[in-house]
């Protein structure tokens, strides 16, 4: 539940890590690249690369090195983005409503 809003058939977490993997170890074939050869290029742990493609579990860094080594860093350069607005006075609306910190709980 999201927002009172029930997410049915939406993504989990888990769900995205496998795909990721999936789509990684396509790659990783589609170049010809073993797990070792991989691994050696991202500078990531063998084991450890092994376990993120059966399993979609690794580092943050250990994801962004396997990409940079897959030719895919510029993948993650849009991800949290800020807001594009398309003119000033939208910029300027939402400056007014834009909070600094979280609130309290």
């Amino acid at each position: 539940v999201m927002n009172n809003i029930l997410l049915i058939d939406a993504p989990t977490p888990i769900d995205i890590a496998r795909q990721i993997a999936d789509r990684v170890r396509k790659r990783r074939l589609e170049l010809n690249l073993t797990r070792e050869g991989l691994a050696a290029r991202a500078g990531v742990n063998f084991y450890t690369f092994r376990r993120f493609e059966q399993t979609g579990e690794i580092s943050l860094l250990g994801l962004l090195r396997v990409a940079f080594a897959l030719g895919c860093l510029e993948d993650f350069s849009e991800l949290f983005a800020c807001q594009q607005y398309s003119s000033i006075d939208e910029m300027l609306a939402a400056q007014t409503t834009v909070r600094r910190r979280g609130r309290k709980k």
